[in-house]
């Protein structure tokens, strides 16, 4: 498998990388946050862009980022806006949508991109064209807060994003019972052995599926999720002891 390295830092290599979200609605709510974070062990920080109060001004998103860029330096910065139908706090017209992440994009300051596979292929394919013309990363995305689809309906999921050249293709799934954890296990290690080319990203939610944010090692997934104050979906815990139980893990393979 191909690792991919956004910035400084090489995914699909060794342990699962930690990723910490911004999850402030105000400028001063933002910074405040993204100081906190970067005492952390943080590998990347995502900005989720749809907790921002101003995410309707493009020229605002673009001046916000440059200021999250100054203080994160070298580490990663990833731009998310997360649809409500996805577990995100507010919606965006479709055009709209792709307009916000095609202009981040071509800013210079961030990274890489979430980009939701179910925005429309054609949509899609505009973002990601975008993004890679500006040499920025994408993470392709889907979320469902409901359910954990069949161990063969994620892996078709995950091998549509590599398809629609996604650098690093993401599921989070929601297990409704402890058999729908081991299906998204399943699922995460047939994909990193048969099908995957790339790094990929997987997780199941709540502290059902804790468990998945901290074996992504043994079964496949290159990056987890932690908080550092407020959390962006369930089951995420504290980046602290994140780091620690993963390099324990780590250490014992």
């Amino acid at each position: 498998m191909n690792t991919v390295t956004i910035r400084n830092v090489e995914f699909g290599k060794g342990m699962p990388k930690i990723c910490v979200p911004i999850v402030g609605k105000t400028k001063e709510d933002i910074l405040t946050q993204l100081e906190n974070i970067m005492k952390t062990p943080v590998d990347i920080i995502e900005w989720r862009m749809d907790w921002f109060e101003n995410v309707t001004n493009i020229s605002s998103v673009i001046d916000m980022a440059k200021e999250i860029r100054e203080v994160c330096k070298d580490t990663p910065l990833l731009a998310t806006f997360r649809s409500l139908k996805e577990g995100g706090e507010k919606e965006l017209a479709l055009a709209d949508y792709v307009a916000l992440n095609t202009e981040v994009s071509k800013s210079g300051y961030v990274d890489a991109i979430d980009v939701e596979l179910f925005s429309g292929d054609k949509e899609v394919e505009t973002i990601v064209s975008a993004a890679h013309e500006h040499n920025v990363k994408v993470i392709m995305s889907n979320h469902d807060f409901h359910a954990t689809p069949a161990k063969e309906e994620i892996i078709k999921r995950l091998s549509k994003m590599q398809d629609m050249h996604a650098d690093i293709p993401k599921i989070a799934v929601m297990p409704t019972c402890k058999k729908d954890v081991l299906t998204l296990l399943e699922a995460t290690l047939e994909m990193s052995e048969q099908h995957a080319d790339r790094p990929i990203i997987t997780m199941s939610m709540a502290s059902n599926g804790m468990i998945s944010r901290l074996s992504g090692e043994v079964f496949g997934s290159c990056l987890t999720f932690g908080a550092a104050g407020k959390a962006s979906a369930p089951g995420q815990m504290d980046v602290h002891a994140l780091k620690s139980v993963l390099t324990a893990l780590h250490n014992s393979l």
